[in-house]
């Protein structure tokens, strides 16, 4: 059996979506992006919410054309032709797989703080108890999700109260004030921020497995990112208020500090065990998402065709889904992978410009946004590419030189494939 099973209503690929979106980026992703954009912060928060949008739109849109697996490297198949769809795909994985093994030393971090060796345990134990649950199957992975996401909302609402009650916090920090970097640092924090919101593209490849894709996708996928903007927005705001934006831009771990700065260092356990539940979310939305864009490049043997298997009773790629945890494990045991965001939003981004460009074209029988979205998100998507740290825009393009080269080398072998 090669397909899977349509068990998931909007509820729950919006959970699943926003599970992956209010993940540990919302503890880590702030700091990065106000050292680069200073006072300016929430200005590249909205510009990566609008390319955010036009990419959620553009992808929702090609779902309900092709309701199958493996979102944008399929619909660039079938839109653009193999090789960009190709290109969406192995971007898709190899960022993604970097950022699971991200997510899991995260967590490792905030649960046990030494030393490194059982940090690096810890982080390839929970990868493999998360992909057990992924094994069991999708309502499996929903129902554990909607309680993660329900841990990290808790925690969040308690570093809002704890700062706005704190009568410390100076709304006079939101002013804009002058960018440390000019525009471009208000760009790369643009691009820094994006890493956060990158989640609805759980919902996307998710395709065989909601019912009734055509309504559930875009539905699922307008909540999902509407939810998240607005909770990155309000926490945005109450941490630059706590802490202000030079401060906030040299912070570790910049929740954490926030509640602190305002005498509030009684919710600091509250910050690090939502942290903690924040990155075993996104991991476990990570880890699905990848296994099903393993078995959409599988079957069209541009990953080893064995990856395509589907398990009968329980409906999963579990090939796929068990070699991403091997891979996963294997990095987080020799590599700190902590500073990856750059890297993943690299991926991400390469991965939605292919998205963007496949909607474009799309007829008019299968359009429900006007054009100006897709160019606008295409536009975007190259924009916060160039100007992500010049490191992350390096390995990322010699990562996905080398599976272009790689895709080269295999056709060459095989002249009639596809």
């Amino acid at each position: 059996m090669t397909t899977l099973v349509r068990r998931l209503g909007t509820g729950d690929a919006v959970v699943i979506g926003l599970g992956a979106m209010v993940g540990a980026g919302v503890f880590a992703a702030f700091a990065p992006a106000a050292a680069a954009a200073g006072g300016w912060l929430l200005v590249g928060l909205a510009l990566a919410a609008i390319v955010a949008f036009c990419n959620a739109t553009s992808s929702a849109q090609l779902a309900m054309q092709y309701p199958a697996s493996g979102g944008t490297y399929v619909y660039g198949r079938e839109r653009l032709g193999p090789w960009w769809g190709f290109l969406a795909g192995w971007g898709f994985v190899v960022g993604k797989t970097a950022s699971c093994a991200a997510m899991a030393i995260t967590f490792a971090t905030y649960v046990v703080p030494e030393p490194r060796w059982l940090q690096r345990v810890v982080a390839a134990a929970v990868v493999l108890l998360l992909t057990l649950v992924n094994l069991r199957g999708i309502t499996r992975t929903a129902r554990v999700a909607r309680l993660l996401l329900a841990g990290s909302f808790a925690a969040l609402l308690v570093v809002v109260v704890a700062i706005a009650a704190s009568g410390q916090a100076d709304v006079g920090r939101l002013a804009l004030g002058v960018a440390p970097h000019g525009v471009y640092g208000v760009l790369q924090s643009a691009g820094l921020l994006f890493f956060a919101f990158a989640g609805y593209a759980r919902i996307a490849t998710l395709g065989e497995e909601v019912r009734d894709p055509e309504r559930t996708i875009p539905r699922a996928v307008t909540w999902a990112l509407a939810l998240a903007v607005l909770t990155y927005f309000v926490v945005g705001a109450a941490v630059l208020a706590a802490l202000g934006a030079d401060a906030l831009g040299a912070a570790e771990a910049p929740l954490n500090d926030a509640v602190s700065a305002v005498g509030a260092a009684w919710a600091s356990p509250v910050v690090r065990a939502g942290a903690a539940i924040a990155s075993l979310g996104a991991l476990l939305g990570l880890l699905a998402g990848i296994g099903r864009t393993g078995l959409a490049m599988a079957r069209e043997r541009d990953l080893p065709h064995q990856l395509a298997a589907v398990h009968p009773v329980h409906h999963v790629p579990h090939r796929a889904q068990l070699l991403v945890a091997v891979v996963v494990v294997a990095l987080v045991l020799t590599t700190d992978l902590r500073g990856v965001i750059g890297f993943s939003s690299f991926g991400v981004l390469v991965y939605y410009a292919v998205a963007n460009a496949s909607a474009w074209t799309q007829d008019k029988a299968h359009r429900r946004w006007p054009r100006a979205i897709n160019v606008v998100g295409l536009l975007g998507c190259a924009t916060l590419t160039v100007t992500l740290p010049l490191s992350a825009v390096l390995t990322g393009t010699l990562v996905l030189a080398v599976g272009l080269a790689g895709r080269a080398v295999r056709l060459a072998r095989t002249p009639n494939a596809p």
